[in-house]
């Protein structure tokens, strides 16, 4: 439906293709300070980024969207984004910016323009310059719809301020900016919705049907006045009430909880995840092990290999074969099958992995 009205129908069975691999803000987000070239690589949640990650067998993209104080769903991460002018840092809230004042950061479409000089402030404080081996202007939504690979899907993370206490009105409001985007662009183009905003999760869920809706849970890894925000307990009431498809966990916690795996199945929910352990080919293996559906990961070649590796799938347009001969070489492996005892044992063991 439009997002014009509420749509309190049941929701559609959701399931992902597969065991899929999802390119975190594209091709992977940017740790500016890390020694780690490939967190350089690309400029996160950029039109470049996402078709770079589209050359690789995966199935979706992750990245995230706000609005812009004139109705623009633009893609940017943080809060708040930085500049430096004469050797002073000048900060601003993204969504108090006009789109034409949002655009002046980075470098600019127009090459004979300059933009102001991009920086990003670090967890740690500290504030960089934004600089990565393949730069690329900042973006709209419906940029991407029009400018990256069709046969990548759309995970949309709806991007709301922690600190902030939003109003329903204000999230209805900004809601149904975005929907009007997708419902213009998307076409046939698979998309996901989700949020660690409890509220805008249900929300958007009420006001269509057309599209999945997840929750993202930190699942007790960082602590939240919002209690819902803190478990996947927690978490798999915010879906039922709200009618959502799925929860996209932090995957440290469904390794500290993997008990969680089956109420969340039982509950016909989707399980994702994201997190720096997703990185980790092994730790990618085990929650293929375990049936959990698809991993965000920022190393998406590397990943994305070792996943195909792990489970042959039958060629399609979002998730060729990387060569012609693969399936002649290896043997399509099905997934393995444990005793609990063996995957108590392997949980055990990467649960004490994961306290060190």
């Amino acid at each position: 439906m439009s997002p014009s009205g509420l749509d309190l129908s049941e929701p559609k069975p959701f399931k992902m293709p597969g065991f899929s691999v999802i390119g975190h803000r594209g091709n992977g987000m940017n740790v500016l300070q890390s020694s780690d070239r490939r967190t350089r690589g690309f400029k996160e949640n950029s039109i470049l980024s996402f078709n770079s990650a589209a050359k690789f067998p995966i199935d979706f993209i992750e990245f995230d969207v706000q609005v812009t104080k004139d109705d623009c769903p633009v893609i940017f991460h943080d809060d708040f984004i930085y500049s430096q002018e004469n050797g002073i840092v000048n900060e601003s809230r993204v969504t108090d910016l006009s789109l034409s004042e949002f655009l002046l950061y980075g470098p600019q479409k127009e090459a004979e323009k300059t933009g102001k000089t991009l920086m990003r402030k670090s967890k740690e404080g500290q504030v960089l310059k934004w600089e990565v081996d393949s730069d690329d202007p900042l973006c709209t939504l419906q940029e991407a719809f029009e400018r990256v690979e069709h046969s990548l899907g759309f995970n949309i993370e709806l991007k709301f301020d922690n600190q902030v206490v939003y109003e329903r009105e204000f999230l209805v409001h900004v809601l149904r900016t975005v929907l009007q985007v997708v419902f213009d662009y998307a076409q046939d183009r698979p998309v996901i919705f989700s949020s660690f905003q409890p509220d805008a999760a249900q929300l958007v869920r009420e006001l269509q049907n057309t599209y999945p809706v997840f929750f993202l849970t930190n699942a007790g890894n960082q602590m939240f006045k919002d209690e819902r925000r803190n478990s996947l307990e927690e978490a798999i009431k915010v879906c039922l009430e709200g009618k959502l498809q799925g929860i996209v966990s932090e995957v440290k916690g469904v390794f500290r909880n993997p008990s969680a795996i089956a109420k969340i199945k039982e509950s016909n929910l989707s399980l994702l995840t994201y997190g720096k352990l997703n990185n980790v080919g092994e730790a990618v293996y085990m929650q293929y092990v375990m049936g959990i559906e698809g991993v965000i990961v920022d190393f998406v070649e590397e990943i994305s290999e070792s996943v195909t590796l792990m489970m042959i799938r039958p060629p399609s347009p979002s998730s060729p074969l990387p060569s012609p001969d693969l399936k002649d070489n290896v043997a399509a492996i099905t997934r393995p099958e444990f005793s609990q005892k063996e995957i108590d044992f392997l949980l055990k063991f990467l649960s004490q992995l994961i306290q060190h």
